[in-house]
């Protein structure tokens, strides 16, 4: 039974972080960090992403036009490219680590220990490429919100607006982290089951040693009775 769930809570952490993995991957290409629609011209949504920006007609037309300069983005943009592209890398590595690790494979069936280490391991990118997801994401919402309530700021300027990449982007790292964590829980839980089994095993085998011990000692002293 403690296996099976063991094994439960693995495939739960490997989808979560295949889930978070993917969106989050998802959410570094959408241009929809930001929102702003224009109050003079309602028929038109600008968005702007880490990559380009774009300009949404209500007939459903979408123009895009992609960022000219790395070094003329805001560095909350910079950054965010930065962490986004770590994040992916962390939790692709991750999946294939966690993937390999499973108790579920086959694969290195005569090498546990390699296979806890590569588990852990996977589960440890994958919580980092989690908050590596979180971190960009609250920041770009952090600027947005400071810039829409910023008073300096004429009443009448348009003020950029949550885009639904970060909604995305929030969910994708709070996936990655729960799988991590589930992954990282199963470790502890094999280490439990596993150390209970051999105390019980080497107290059997201690038991069973001392009775046929005192069994055989007590043969002689039979027969010659």
């Amino acid at each position: 039974m403690a296996l099976v769930n063991r094994t439960i809570m693995q495939l739960a952490g490997i989808l979560f972080c295949l889930l978070g993995w993917v969106l989050s991957c998802l959410t570094t290409y959408l241009p929809q960090w930001k929102n702003l629609n224009l109050e003079l011209n309602e028929l038109e949504i600008w968005t702007m992403g880490l990559w380009q920006a774009c300009v949404v007609h209500e007939e459903g037309g979408m123009q895009c036009k992609e960022f000219d300069s790395f070094l003329a983005l805001p560095p909350e943009l910079q950054i965010s490219r930065i962490l986004m592209f770590i994040s992916n890398g962390l939790g692709l590595s991750g999946l294939l680590l966690s993937s390999v690790g499973l108790d579920c494979l086959k694969i290195g069936e005569q090498q546990q220990d390699l296979k806890k280490r590569l588990l852990l391991l996977g589960g440890i990118f994958c919580w980092i490429s989690g908050a590596a997801t979180l971190v960009p994401v609250s920041w770009v919402a952090h600027t947005t919100v400071q810039e829409f309530w910023d008073e300096t700021i004429p009443d009448i300027v348009p003020r950029w607006d949550f885009g639904e990449a970060l909604f995305i982007g929030w969910f994708a790292g709070f996936c990655l982290i729960f799988g991590g964590s589930l992954l990282n829980c199963s470790i502890c839980s094999v280490d439990t089951q596993s150390s209970s089994v051999h105390y019980a095993v080497a107290g059997v085998i201690l038991f069973l040693f001392t009775y046929f011990k005192n069994w055989i000692a007590s043969v002689p002293s039979i027969y010659n009775v």
